[in-house]
């Protein structure tokens, strides 16, 4: 039996990821679904699940593993990429917030 439900998923990427687009957050609520996660907790296996995706589909991590770099080194090359688009599926939120947030008219 999966750890985690398809809806729970979806909700806690939706939450913490709202600009992440439909289609991902369905492969990755089934990604983590299907999967026994042990002990570990719903963000873990959400941030495991999408670094690897977009480590190995977004990036030319395994390509710099073909050419022979270091597995280490290939990580630390695409990370920062990585890291750019988990901050743009991230971002709506930030901005809803402070949209949403109310105005001090005495500070």
């Amino acid at each position: 039996m999966p750890r985690f439900s398809i809806r729970t998923i979806k909700r806690h990427l939706r939450h913490h990821h709202p600009s992440c687009p439909d289609f991902a957050v369905e492969y990755f609520a089934n990604e983590i679904a299907n999967r026994d996660w042990g002990r570990a907790p719903l963000g873990q296996a959400v941030g495991i699940t999408m670094q690897t995706f977009l480590r190995h589909e977004m990036t030319d991590y395994d390509t710099l593993l073909l050419s022979g770099m270091d597995r280490d080194e290939a990580r630390r090359r695409v990370q920062p990429k990585i890291n750019k688009m988990l901050q743009s599926w991230r971002g709506m939120r930030a901005v809803k917030e402070l949209e949403e947030a109310p105005i001090n008219d005495n500070a």
